[in-house]
């Protein structure tokens, strides 16, 4: 058995959860690899949303172990919120929900040094959903954090106490910046107390016994590969990778254990916070896109910025991610449009380029367009991709004929019933 993946291709907010949870009755495990409380998947189904930040998408279905894993940084006052949402729903967490040990801790303080940090950036902010998730990868890769592991250990106080230490050293620099930790510090033990009565494992062998007893296991990503540490549009990009190598790091996968990668699109293009959007509609046609898609996100409530859909952008997540099957949400909401466009290529200092080249942000970059006609009618009622105006099969085949990946599945609305498979 191999791990298959599930992940991002734009700049996040593609409808990963909502594909997530029409895919699990498929899978024995689902299991989130990176990413922490800054992601927002919503679900949608029987006229109830969701909206899970750190819960793996398969939740809702039971049989189903939700892994997460030890790339994920868990806020535990966050999280304790998210099974309080859920508890009205009678979900036996303890069956269904699996921490790896490794999975790292975002404290108090790192809250406080995002924001401090943020704030301090002035107008040169990234974009930061001030979630303290940045500060927390900098303790992983500094050899200081916290881990899951370390709260079920007797030196866990010292641990928490010598980090917080640090922290507050740092936050001495920023001048004039205040805040109450003690304040913080309540809530926070009160989500290590729900943590500790979950159960903890190593991952990597947990997920390896799982392959190994033929268990059919889903990596799902959070966030967008145009978002990636690595490979983003650096430096407005979080702060972990996520694309699919993200999944061997993050889950204890080997590379040769990757089976199917399917790549997650919106028909448009949206981006929240900072940073470069080639595709950027800033006019009443982005407007329009964002008021009919509801853009506005998930996690912090700020506007999306709206544009047509870039190929050469998604050409390229193709090819880091290593995509065999593509995902198109949100068609519907292009329903209004008689014309659709689409960025082939990239102009920039006079030069036509269909590749995303290293710097895309200190750059003018002119799209170049290729315009599309749109299908003009109401989609979210189709039960199936057959009945579908020619009009929408047509741009599926031109974004197949681009982007050189099937698309198997298209999403005509937000719940779990209106997504077609296309063969």
């Amino acid at each position: 058995m191999k791990v298959d993946v599930l992940l991002g291709l734009q700049w996040g907010d593609e409808g990963k959860g909502k594909i997530v949870d029409v895919l699990t009755p498929k899978y024995d495990i689902i299991a989130r690899f990176q990413g922490g409380p800054n992601a927002g998947h919503t679900l949608e189904f029987e006229g109830v949303k969701h909206v899970l930040h750190t819960i793996p998408s398969g939740i809702f279905h039971s049989n189903v172990i939700n892994l997460i894993g030890n790339g994920v940084v868990i806020d535990p006052v966050v999280f304790q919120k998210e099974l309080e949402k859920l508890a009205p729903f009678n979900i036996n967490i303890k069956e269904r929900l699996v921490l790896s040990k490794k999975a790292h801790l975002i404290l108090p303080s790192h809250r406080l040094l995002d924001a401090a940090s943020e704030t301090a950036k002035g107008k040169n902010k990234i974009g930061s959903t001030l979630k303290g998730i940045g500060p927390t990868y900098m303790d992983k890769t500094g050899r200081n954090g916290l881990r899951v592991g370390d709260i079920f250990l007797p030196t866990f106080q010292q641990k928490y106490d010598a980090l917080v230490e640090k922290h507050i050293g740092m936050l001495k620099h920023y001048e004039g910046f205040e805040y109450n930790l003690a304040e913080l510090e309540g809530p926070w033990m009160e989500g290590i107390e729900i943590l500790r009565n979950l159960k903890a494992v190593d991952s990597e062998h947990y997920l390896d016994q799982a392959l190994r007893a033929g268990k059919k296991i889903l990596a799902e990503g959070a966030q967008g590969t145009m978002l990636d540490i690595d490979f983003g549009t650096y430096p407005y990009v979080t702060s972990s990778n996520t694309v699919t190598a993200g999944t061997c790091t993050g889950l204890g996968v080997a590379p040769s254990k990757i089976g199917n990668v399917i790549g997650i699109f919106k028909a448009y293009c949206t981006r929240v916070g900072s940073g470069p959007f080639p595709t950027e509609l800033l006019d009443e046609v982005g407007e329009q896109i964002r008021q009919e898609g509801r853009e506005f996100g998930s996690t912090t409530g700020r506007p999306r910025r709206c544009g047509w859909i870039d190929l050469p952008a998604m050409k390229y997540a193709i090819m880091i991610n290593g995509v065999t099957e593509l995902a198109m949400m949100k068609s519907d909401v292009l329903d209004k449009f008689d014309t659709i466009r689409a960025c082939t290529k990239y102009r920039i200092n006079g030069e036509e380029i269909d590749y995303l080249p290293y710097d895309i942000d200190g750059v003018t970059i002119e799209p170049i367009w290729e315009d599309i006609p749109g299908w003009g009618q109401d989609l979210t009622a189709l039960t199936s991709f057959g009945d579908a105006p020619q009009a929408l099969k047509d741009y599926v085949t031109y974004l197949e004929r681009h982007l050189e990946v099937p698309i198997t599945t298209v999403s005509v609305g937000p719940d779990r019933i209106q997504t077609l498979a296309t063969r």
